[in-house]
């Protein structure tokens, strides 16, 4: 199946590789570009160094490409998942990563460790109100950084040689300006894309576990006759 993926431009990295080992292809779609803020990623990198923070969260790959080339030192380290871990260690940062691809995993996972430790996020433009008042509800300080500003493309995204769509985030989906048509196969690449979808009047056919890999393997099971989510 030939699946229309939103990313940010230049931004799929290895999805078509990953696409292949399940039997698909794929090409990038892009509903949102990145403005970084340069001001926003010195003072944090400076926070870093001076050892301000007790734990660095990564959401997402895009922060830690922008952030890990700058730093020397760095506290506990924990990645959203594999991708973003991937792009930490390529730049020599040993890092954990949670057992769920959601952040609202992150304060399960730290337990009492979090209590008193002040919690460095670097990330998006993006209010996440649940993460922030986890991590207060659980004793520790959040500090988000906002080192980037996603920000809609305004074009059309192309699908017409595409048989299906995988929404990589909610936000992605709400700034897509597209169509849906006959045939087309509409997938959510994890829980929360797909209830954002579902308040605007879209139920995904497939719904994954919020990796590229857990929206494909759903996939799969979805086209041999299976419940896609």
């Amino acid at each position: 199946m030939r699946i229309a993926i939103t990313r940010l431009a230049g931004k799929d990295t290895d999805d078509s590789s990953r696409c292949a080992t399940f039997g698909h292809t794929c090409y990038t779609v892009s509903p949102l570009r990145a403005e970084i803020r340069p001001d926003q990623i010195a003072s944090f990198v400076a926070a870093v160094e001076a050892g301000l923070f007790d734990g660095l969260f990564f959401s997402s790959a895009l922060p830690a490409k922008i952030i890990a080339p700058s730093l020397s030192r760095w506290p506990r380290v924990i990645a959203i998942g594999p991708q973003t871990a991937k792009t930490l260690l390529h730049f020599g940062i040993e890092c954990e990563v949670l057992p769920h691809y959601y952040s609202s995993a992150l304060v399960p996972y730290l337990g009492d460790w979090l209590r008193g430790k002040r919690i460095g996020i670097p990330r998006a433009d993006v209010p996440n109100p649940g993460l922030i008042e986890g991590i207060r509800g659980a004793g520790g300080i959040p500090e988000e950084v906002r080192v980037y500003e996603l920000l809609p493309t305004g074009d059309a995204l192309d699908l017409s040689s595409a048989e299906a769509v995988l929404f990589t985030s909610a936000m992605s989906f709400e700034r897509a300006i597209w169509q849906a048509r006959p045939g087309l196969l509409i997938i959510a690449i994890g829980e929360s894309t797909a209830a954002a979808m579902k308040r605007r009047g879209t139920a995904p056919q497939v719904t994954g576990d919020g990796s590229l890999e857990g929206a494909l393997r759903a996939l799969d099971t979805f086209l041999i006759g299976g419940k896609g989510g």
